[in-house]
């Protein structure tokens, strides 16, 4: 069966039941499934041939996932925009996917007539039924959804899924957290996006579970909802979950119930082990990771048999049907030894490439036809995988590679640190060197030579000690909700041609 169907189905076993709930709404599956014929009556009175592309940009929430049936239902392609996208890298998906409607708010009728693109409101009126040629809704193997990278440098490509990848991934997921109809999902992550997908519109519609959504990420907000809809299963990147420990600090927020969090599923970005630590003791749940991309999909995961240990300090377990293997940066092989090399594999939670991106695709496989992940990954003698850093997110101090990650994970052991991001600063003598941004713990303060005592104290490298410190009252986020380094690596530049002109 299809999402699709499947919603229909669920409309029809439990009608009443919910299927979203927001801080200020509720939708019952026969809502979302009637929501659903409606705009897919209004796309259809469209005129458009089957397999079109129909742009959605909306805030998350019930509306978004009824256009993504809706879509589906009208034989359309969905092309998921995220919320925060600005107009420059909307217009460039329009164009790239060249997309003929847009579901989307008044706001940005302007933006669609310039680029002739007709705009649908996600409450229009349907036309009469008869006077709509039937459609034939997406399969499950076609072309369903292109959406984007995150976005945290330059313009964003377009990956393209099938609907059979999210259901490969979804057995993954029941598996490893023992998910079922009577678990309560609470996805913060945008719905367009893979981590979105798959928590927010795939696995609650495949088990009929329902699931709580908030239009925009705030802290104190999403405690209040799990607390109130006793959510037992959070997905969030790792910069969300700090920050819901940040805001149990508060006094205010302090006694907030989440006694019925049972797992935590998060992942996007290196795990900061202490904060994860942390947030498992104060809440009573398991934090579980899929470690894959937009593209990959998962190469390994962390279960609910796995000690804490392993579930925090590496990527889990990797996962037999993908395949996994490791290349040099020549392209040699390296999975016999372990690595370190970069990440690629071959399976069935794998997406179907790039869309209309040829240069993109050629730089994504092997020329064999492995997917490479960009990331230089290790594997021991139990299989399980570790993630030492993104090729682009090593910092190369005088000949040497530092992880970012690994600077980012000792950084937040110290009290002060709420969230921790490394990048390269340019230096005329060692080529960069190393530059930390944080976010700070209410009431605290840090200096340089205290952050670099407490790494001393810890026994860490000097490698990795931070050679410039950065405070901000909060670090600029990409449109996928992860840290927006390809900024923060500009602000540091800026800062040196300053510095060095001065």
């Amino acid at each position: 069966m299809t999402l699709s169907e499947l919603v229909a189905a669920h409309a029809e076993a439990r009608p009443d039941a919910p299927a979203y709930v927001t801080p200020g709404e509720r939708m019952t599956w026969r809502e979302y499934d009637e929501g659903a014929a409606r705009l897919a009556l209004v796309l259809g009175g469209l005129g458009l041939e089957r397999g079109s592309r129909v742009a959605v940009l909306l805030p998350d929430g019930p509306a978004v996932h009824t256009a993504f049936v809706a879509t589906e239902r009208a034989g359309l392609v969905i092309v998921g925009i995220g919320p925060r996208a600005g107009d420059r890298e909307i217009e460039h998906l329009l164009t790239r996917t060249g997309a003929r409607a847009w579901i989307t708010d008044a706001e940005h009728a302007p933006l669609a007539t310039r680029l002739g693109v007709t705009v649908v409101a996600p409450d229009a009126e349907s036309p009469d039924p008869s006077a709509v040629a039937p459609a034939t809704p997406i399969g499950d193997d076609e072309v369903w959804l292109l959406n984007s990278t995150s976005g945290t440098t330059g313009l964003p490509k377009c990956v393209v899924h099938d609907q059979r990848r999210w259901f490969a991934f979804h057995d993954l997921a029941v598996a490893a957290a023992d998910l079922d109809v009577d678990d309560v999902f609470m996805s913060v992550l945008p719905a367009p996006f893979g981590f979105g997908i798959w928590t927010g519109h795939v696995t609650p519609t495949i088990l009929g579970a329902p699931t709580a959504v908030m239009p925009r990420f705030d802290a104190a907000g999403a405690l209040a909802l799990i607390e109130r809809e006793r959510v037992t299963v959070l997905a969030a990147v790792s910069t969300q979950f700090v920050m819901l420990l940040n805001a149990l600090n508060a006094p205010e927020l302090a006694d907030r119930d989440l006694s019925s969090l049972r797992v935590l599923f998060t992942g996007g970005e290196m795990v900061p082990y202490h904060r994860a630590a942390e947030f498992e003791d104060r809440t009573g749940c398991t934090v579980l990771q899929f470690y894959g991309s937009n593209e990959t999909g998962a190469l390994s995961r962390t279960t609910l048999d796995d000690p804490r240990e392993r579930r925090l300090r590496t990527a889990g377990r990797i996962i037999p049907e993908m395949h996994v293997r490791l290349f040099d940066e020549d392209g040699t092989e390296v999975t016999a030894t372990g690595g370190p090399g970069i990440a690629a594999c071959k399976g069935a939670v794998n997406c179907l490439g790039y869309y209309d991106d040829p240069e993109a695709n050629a730089r994504l496989y092997t020329s064999d036809g492995w997917m490479l992940t960009g990331d230089f990954c290790t594997i021991d003698d139990d299989r399980y995988l570790t993630v030492a850093g993104r090729a682009s997110d090593f910092i190369i101090r005088g000949g040497k590679n530092i992880s970012a990650a690994q600077v980012e994970d000792e950084v937040s052991s110290h009290p002060a640190v709420a969230l921790a991001a490394a990048v390269a600063m340019p230096d005329p003598l060692f080529g960069e060197r190393v530059c930390v941004y944080v976010e700070l713990r209410p009431g605290t303060a840090l200096e340089l030579d205290a952050l670099r005592d407490h790494l001393a104290a810890r026994g860490v490298g000097k490698e990795l000690w931070p050679e410039r410190l950065v405070v901000l009252d909060s670090l600029p986020r990409a449109s996928g909700g992860k840290v927006a380094k390809g900024e923060l690596r500009e602000k540091v530049r800026t800062l040196v041609e300053v510095e060095e002109s001065a």
